[in-house]
């Protein structure tokens, strides 16, 4: 293992993503046949399932693995994390709430009934 001279986790290459949006595109494609009362349609949407369960738990593996006894996940990487993941929630309150705001004027209207 090479000696790192800066403080971050620079993240090498992984097949997870790739495998991930494999397996929701499958979860998809079978929830999309099932659905539509195909024959085959619920294996394929418990195959998905099934698929996207298994490689969370790997890709987990990989990051805690990566975390603990690699040592890859600094102070600084914890609290960029921290602040990442807080960032993501607040950008999705926002997005909700600026929702929710377009929403209410347009449905207490009373005149627009030509949507009903």
């Amino acid at each position: 293992m090479t000696k790192k001279y800066h403080p971050y986790h620079m993240v090498t290459n992984s097949p997870w993503p790739i495998l991930m949006a494999v397996a929701a595109f499958i979860t998809a494609i079978g929830a999309t046949l099932y659905l539509h009362a195909y024959e085959d349609g619920g294996a394929i949407l418990f195959g998905g399932i099934v698929h996207i369960i298994l490689l969370m738990a790997l890709w987990w593996r990989d990051v805690i693995r990566e975390a603990t006894f690699e040592g890859m996940h600094t102070k600084r990487v914890q609290a960029g994390t921290r602040l990442g993941f807080s960032l993501f929630i607040v950008s999705e309150i926002m997005f909700f709430f600026g929702f929710f705001l377009g929403l209410f004027p347009f449905g207490s209207s009373s005149s627009n009934h030509y949507w009903l």
